[in-house]
């Protein structure tokens, strides 16, 4: 009989010392995950621990008592999903600069207020709309604001989170944007972190953000003010979050059927994140245009006479 795989998903800022300190770090750290059986994907930098593991229910309560044992991570909030196949290959540890690459140096003691998920379900009118004065801002990218998003929210045209603070900077056209409550949110908390401060830097006067993000609203309150499916960081790419109202709010960017299927387009010199349904797939051999497609077919033509010479090459 199959298991359910357990989803964890975390985040600390917390120093964790110098490189070699962190080379240190990853080594012993990539051997205990490996040990009890774990596949996911963390993030460490001199800044804190940002990552995902997913394992049966017996290696993921291992896992949640090992990380609490640690002095730096002893009051380590996890946050959890349950599925049926594990969303990770392997187990992975990476080194970086910052665990969420903003390019920008932040004080993080100077952070958003936390709102609690019930305060979120007071932010809307009976309704069902914002309250007046109050800007719901989502912290993270376009392309994950297009699949899924807080009712009535608003996306400041990012592709990445680097472009936070200049893209940030447009908000200030909108006349007494300064005043008004701005919450914000983001899959499980962290960019939030990072962005909340920037906009306080800004001038921004009432800066709030939901405490565990997404992830931690949905799971209490499903079915009220998230519209669609939810953007994530693996092999799944849209994860669903409601019980009952699954219902896309996207659609297949070929042919417009109502669709929120993701995935990379085929062609490598696209390789952009799209909306396409199985058909349109099928017919466009995973390409998201007709034009993507003949440049794919002009790059696998010319990779296979590449490697047709090398064969050659060895051949003589």
């Amino acid at each position: 009989m199959e298991q359910d795989i357990h989803i964890l998903l975390f985040y600390k800022f917390v120093n964790l010392g110098s490189m070699e300190k962190l080379e240190e770090f990853r080594r012993t750290h990539l051997e205990e995950c490996e040990r009890i059986g774990l596949k996911g994907r963390i993030l460490i930098a001199e800044e804190g621990i940002n990552g995902s593991v997913s394992g049966t229910k017996g290696q993921i309560e291992k896992y949640k008592i090992l990380m609490h044992s640690k002095l730096a991570f002893s009051d380590l909030w996890f946050k959890g999903d349950v599925g049926t196949a594990s969303p990770f290959t392997k187990m992975t540890i990476l080194v970086r600069d910052e665990i969420v690459a903003l390019k920008k140096k932040v004080d993080l003691g100077n952070t958003g207020n936390y709102l609690s998920p019930e305060e979120i379900l007071e932010l809307y009118d009976s309704d069902g709309h914002l309250k007046e004065n109050i800007i719901f801002m989502d912290a993270r990218n376009d392309y994950e604001h297009k699949i899924g998003k807080f009712k009535d929210s608003i996306q400041v045209n990012t592709k990445t989170f680097r472009e936070f603070p200049e893209k940030a900077k447009g908000l200030e056209k909108i006349k007494g944007i300064k005043d008004k409550k701005i919450v914000m949110y983001c899959t499980g908390g962290i960019r939030c972190e990072k962005a909340s401060v920037v906009l306080k830097e800004a001038g921004f006067k009432d800066v709030n953000q939901i405490h565990g993000g997404i992830i931690n609203f949905v799971q209490k309150y499903p079915d009220t003010f998230w519209e669609g499916k939810l953007f994530v960081f693996d092999k799944r790419m849209v994860a669903d979050v409601n019980n009952e109202n699954k219902k896309p709010i996207t659609e297949c960017e070929v042919c417009s059927v109502s669709c929120d299927l993701y995935k990379n387009c085929r062609n490598p010199e696209c390789d952009r994140f799209v909306v396409l349904c199985l058909d349109c797939q099928f017919k466009l051999h995973g390409c998201c245009s007709q034009e993507c497609f003949l440049e794919f077919q002009e790059y696998c033509t010319k990779k296979s006479l590449v490697n047709q010479g090398r064969k050659t090459q060895v051949a003589i």
